[in-house]
Order: C-alpha cells, then sequence, then structure tokens
C-alpha cells in the first residue's frame, strides 16, 4: 500500500479537573490555548500551524484517550482503512468535527492495544514562531513523539516497522547467550530521531508524551518557575540528557499524574544510508548520558489505555522479556 504518514500529531489525554489543567498547561508551560468547551481544551505549541498538538478530555479519571497520527493526503484514509481490514483490525470511519478541528479521520486499535487515530485534514492556525511576546513558561514548540509500552515489543517495533513504513533510529538490545533481543526501539516519520519509541514493559501503556521545547534554557526556566510556584513535586526527573536521542529532557507529572517530556536537541535523519544505532541494556549511558538517576516511580508508573468503544481500561499483560537492569522495585 502507498498510503504516507507524516508524523505522530497529537495525543489526548484525560484530566479530572480543566481548570487546574490549563494554569498547569497554558498558565505555567506555556502551550497555546486554541479552542475550550466545556468538555476539552485543544492545546498547540508556538511553532505549530495547526490546530492542536495536545487534547485534554474532562473525565474522572487520567490517561490515555489516543495518539493522532497525520497522513500526506486525503486518499491516504481509504488506503489505510483497507489496509487494517485486510489485517482483520476493525476501523472506525469518524465524521468531520468530532474532534474539533479535525476534518474527517479513521480510528482503529493496533494489535497490541493502543487506540490510534489518522487524519489529513485539520484546522490551520496563525503560527507564532516569531511572536515572542507570547514566549512563556518552557516555551513548547510543538509535540515531537510518544512512547508506548507493551510486552511485546519484538512484534510490536516489527508490525510499525513492516506494515505502516516507520523507520527504525536507535535500539536497545538485551544480550542473551550472545543474542541480541530487542528491548527498546525508536521509530520515526519525520527525519528527526522519532515519532514513536516503543518499550519493553507491562502494556499497554503509554510512558509519555514529548513536547519540544524552545532550547536547553526553556528546560531550566520552568523548573525555576515550578519552583517559585511551590509546584517542583511536578518535576518527576531530570534536568539531563539521554544517551538514546542526544536530547536534553525533563520529565513532568500533571496535576492528574499524567506525564509530558519536555525535550531538545536531538538531530537530524536525512541521510538515506542511515544505520540505526545499537544500544546495550546496561549502558549506563544509554537512558541517562548524564543527570540524576530516576526515581522508580518514572520506571514502574506509566498511563492507562483506554478503549475506544467500552472507554474502559485496556487490559494489560506483563512482559516475557528481563525487565530492565536500572529498574527499582
Amino acid at each position: 500500500m502507498s498510503f504516507d504518514i507524516v508524523r505522530t500529531s497529537h495525543v489526548e489525554y484525560f484530566v479530572t479537573d480543566l481548570n487546574r489543567a490549563r494554569e498547569f498547561y497554558v498558565d505555567t508551560l506555556g502551550f497555546v490555548l486554541t479552542h475550550a468547551d466545556a468538555e476539552h481544551l485543544y492545546l498547540r505549541g508556538l511553532e505549530d500551524r495547526v490546530h492542536h498538538c495536545l487534547v485534554l478530555a474532562l473525565a474522572d479519571h487520567s490517561g490515555v484517550s489516543h495518539v493522532g497520527y497525520r497522513v500526506r493526503r486525503p486518499e491516504d484514509l481509504s488506503e489505510l482503512a483497507t489496509f487494517a481490514n485486510s489485517l482483520g483490525i476493525a476501523v472506525e470511519r469518524v465524521p468531520i468535527g468530532t474532534e474539533t478541528g479535525v476534518g474527517e479521520a479513521i480510528r482503529l486499535t493496533d494489535p497490541f492495544g493502543f487506540p490510534i487515530e489518522f487524519f489529513y485534514a485539520i484546522e490551520r492556525v496563525p503560527w507564532m514562531l516569531q511572536s515572542f511576546d507570547a514566549y512563556q513558561g518552557a516555551a513548547v514548540m510543538r509535540l515531537d513523539h510518544v512512547n508506548y509500552l507493551t510486552s511485546r515489543i519484538g512484534e510490536c517495533a516489527k508490525w510499525y516497522q513492516e506494515k505502516l513504513h516507520f523507520q527504525l533510529s536507535e535500539y536497545t538490545v538485551s544480550v542473551e547467550q550472545g543474542l541480541d533481543r530487542l528491548w527498546g526501539a525508536w521509530l520515526r516519520r519525520k527525519q528527526t530521531s522519532h515519532d514513536l519509541a516503543i518499550s519493553n514493559g507491562t502494556g499497554p501503556r503509554l510512558h509519555h508524551a514529548s513536547f519540544i521545547t524552545e532550547s536547553q534554557g526553556s528546560l531550566l526556566r520552568i523548573a525555576d518557575i515550578l519552583a517559585a510556584k511551590r509546584a517542583v513535586s511536578h518535576i518527576e526527573r531530570g534536568p539531563g540528557r539521554h544517551g538514546t536521542t542526544n536530547a536534553f529532557f525533563l520529565y513532568l507529572r500533571d496535576p492528574d499524574g499524567n506525564r509530558i517530556e519536555l525535550f531538545t536537541g536531538d538531530y537530524l535523519l536525512a541521510e538515506p544510508d542511515w544505520e540505526p544505532i545499537r544500544w546495550d541494556l546496561n549502558d549506563p549511558q544509554r537512558a541517562t548520558f548524564w543527570g540524576a538517576e530516576a526515581p522508580s516511580r518514572w520506571f514502574n508508573e506509566a498511563m492507562t489505555v483506554y478503549d475506544w468503544e467500552t472507554r474502559q481500561p485496556v487490559k494489560t499483560h506483563v512482559p516475557s522479556l528481563p525487565d530492565r537492569p536500572d529498574r527499582v522495585d
């Protein structure tokens, strides 16, 4: 099939208080509010030219509704739907306006339990990249990637590469009896380090969504702002630099416990002969090139994924692969 997925475009989180969420994401972190209604906040970054990269939906629980991927052409939706049906995957066609700002879309659940949406048309908005007077908080630019946790890491990484044409940028292996066993994969559609990270763990769950900030200084500034607001408890890990992707990071938990990463400084992958970077799971610089040790909850906690139709938590499964050597129980 010739469908073309452009990038990871948005993610939808559940929150229990929209006013509290707005104070955290907009007033503190610096997301731009595009639209609000009684049950949603639609947020974007300063670099975005489209309606939203983060949706906050009112619910009586936290967690993840779905991840949205944009395609290159309107006809890609029909091709994706036909292809998914050929694999035995049920597809729901979503009318225009179901998600504010988004045109016709298709929704499905991948074979690993993750609810995903594909769309082409989305409302355009003013570009704020040079509206420097609007830069606040962490100066959030755009969504960069999401991180899945799955008990079927090898199958999941292979499926996204072979079926949806994602490309492998980096990968982590555990070495058992001299053989590599995949533990983590960094996959991309756009020409940066990744759009989707897939990690070994109890799943399906979402570990985090990651948003690009203007600079390393923006990450330090938001840490100062949170401390000044006596809200430093929202900082979970960092600042520091990853070995994988080379990026500078800061992980935060929102008032409902949903996790986001603020992220900057990875690299361009424009070469057609790119060779994926291999990391050994036991390499101490793999996850943290430098920075303080991550707390146990960063390893042990992740966001619940909810089923499209039932709105109930998707059943999770424990992985068979050995877990992280740096996991703390």
